[in-house]
């Protein structure tokens, strides 16, 4: 009977599943369902963002949102980079954290707390896009698109009361919305002082959390509360327009704001040697502060005169008194030809005493090398008078709790004694002479004059060109007059320079107010304007 009921059973298992394939064959052939629909082909362009967004998730923001750049090198370099830049970052964020972890251990009476493992993976963020924001201040505004799905090994071991817990984090993913502003802009490497870090929008922050070996974050509830609470903390600090602020470098010293005033007399010079065949010399000095952007300032030209007298003062503006200098070239004036160097010297500032008038005479050297045989031949002195005054320390400016170029206001009773006029000329746009436009701007101050470079072929030229006043009071009731000029180029012999438009600025405002940074409308022109920044230090 077991034999019969064996075979029975096969036969019947045979026969059962040859017609069940039969079967639904037929079915699958000449039966289709009733609810399906056939699939509705549509062009992209008649989506809406939302609708883009759901049929796409993962479509880069360059692609859904023009204001957005493509930065695929970026994503490159980070990617070449990432193996260092992980040992870089896990490295400081160790050393960050250990006075925190020291100090909550004595706090909790914990035995100790140390990373195990600490290693952000093998995958680097991603950049979606990125969006710059222009503006008139000196700083750099960006917004990048981050992704971030990672593979780390964070593990973390505490002890406390005999007891050892091991934690670890895995598979991190981030997504965020950073804004980054970098400023105050300065010409110091890395041309930032200050970087402020904000959120535009909650970020996503997903991670696995391993303790004794369990996953926390398999546990629905606990997953939401950490999620809420990840959110919540985050935003209350960094969600704009809260900022993470992280000093670079001293701005004050970063952008060498001015601290004082150099007075320089020239008196006379003695006993200079004899340089043309036919006569004497003509000697005039030549005057240039170290690590200004100015030009040299000169004496007048004294003919046929080996012991010219000039008794004329200038003034120079004083950024770091303990490394500057003033150089100070005597040279041979020729009508032809490149003038001669008759000798050289240099006073060092931290040698001159503040307030202190001192009087100096000075051997003309060939070169500043004090091991240069050539310099112990004589070649004459010049006589100078040099008095440092540096600026007193409650009038001068603060920077700003967020180190943009602001500063305080003025005090009520703002004393008479003088300062410096910062005239910085930005940029220009919409302007258009009628042959030629290579635009420059020229600054008219009280009868003195200076000028920008210029630029060519240009309608929205960038100068960043900056020029100072010593003045001898506050100019309340005086202006300030800016040309810009278009200058003929080599082939425009039958149009000369040309005029694009000027501004008379009041600079009483400037006075009360410490600075303003503006654009004007330039008188004359059609669409022209003119960036122009202002700034008062009083002495």
């Amino acid at each position: 009977m077991g034999v019969v009921s064996t075979v029975l059973g096969l036969f019947g298992f045979g026969f059962g599943f040859s017609s069940g394939i039969v079967i639904g064959y037929y079915f699958f052939i000449y039966f289709q369902p009733t609810n399906v629909k056939d699939v509705e082909v549509r062009p992209l362009v008649e989506y809406d963002s939302t609708s883009l967004d759901g049929i796409l998730p993962e479509i880069p923001m360059w692609v859904k949102n023009p204001d957005y750049d493509r930065i695929d090198w970026l994503n490159r370099f980070l990617e070449l980079m990432w193996p260092n830049l992980n040992k870089a970052i896990c490295r400081m964020a160790q050393d960050i954290a250990k006075p925190i972890i020291a100090e909550n251990c004595e706090k909790y009476k914990i035995d100790s707390v140390e990373f195990e493992t600490l290693t952000l993976g093998s995958l680097p963020p991603t950049f979606q896009g990125m969006k710059v924001y222009i503006t008139d201040e000196k700083e750099l505004i960006m917004e990048p698109s981050l992704k971030w799905a990672a593979n780390p090994n964070i593990t973390v071991v505490a002890k406390a009361y005999g007891l050892k817990a091991t934690v670890q984090i895995v598979d991190l993913q981030v997504f965020a919305s950073p804004r980054i502003t970098l400023k105050p802009l300065v010409p110091t490497f890395p041309c930032f002082a200050n970087i402020s870090v904000s959120l535009m929008e909650k970020p996503h922050v997903d991670f696995g959390l391993k303790l004794f070996g369990a996953d926390l974050m398999a546990i629905p509830v606990l997953y939401k509360f950490v999620q809420d609470t990840i959110k919540k903390q985050v935003a209350n600090m960094y969600l704009w327009p809260k900022t993470l602020e992280v000093p670079i470098m001293d701005p004050s010293k970063a952008s060498k704001k001015p601290v004082g005033i150099l007075l320089l007399k020239v008196v006379r010079a003695q006993n200079l040697k004899k340089k043309d065949l036919l006569g004497k010399s003509d000697p005039y000095a030549k005057l240039k502060m170290t690590d200004d952007k100015l030009p040299s300032k000169k004496t007048s030209v004294k003919r046929s005169n080996l012991n010219p007298e000039w008794n004329e003062e200038f003034k120079f503006v004083v950024t770091d008194p303990e490394n500057q200098s003033l150089e100070v070239n005597v040279f041979d004036w020729e009508q032809v030809g490149k003038h001669e160097k008759m000798g050289m010297n240099r006073i060092l500032l931290k040698e001159l005493p503040p307030e202190e008038t001192k009087v100096m005479t000075l051997n003309l050297l060939k070169t500043m090398d004090p091991n240069d045989i050539q310099n112990e031949k004589s070649r004459g002195q010049i006589i100078l008078e040099a008095t440092y005054k540096p600026f007193k320390e409650d009038d001068m400016e603060k920077e700003s709790v967020d180190g943009v170029d602001e500063v305080q206001k003025a005090p009520e009773n703002t004393p008479a004694g003088g300062g410096l006029l910062f005239v910085v000329v930005h940029e220009a746009q919409d302007l258009e002479g009628k042959h030629h436009t290579n635009p420059y701007a020229k600054i008219i101050f009280k009868g003195e004059e200076k000028k920008t470079k210029v630029i060519k072929k240009n309608r929205d030229p960038r100068w960043e060109d900056e020029f100072e006043f010593v003045c001898e009071e506050p100019p309340t009731n005086d202006k300030l007059h800016v040309e810009v000029l278009s200058k003929a180029g080599k082939k425009g012999i039958l149009h000369g320079k040309e005029a694009l438009g000027y501004i008379d600025i009041t600079l009483a405002d400037v006075i009360s107010n410490k600075r303003i940074n503006e654009k004007f409308h330039l008188i004359d022109s059609k669409n022209g304007q003119i960036q122009i920044e202002l700034q008062w230090r009083t002495s």
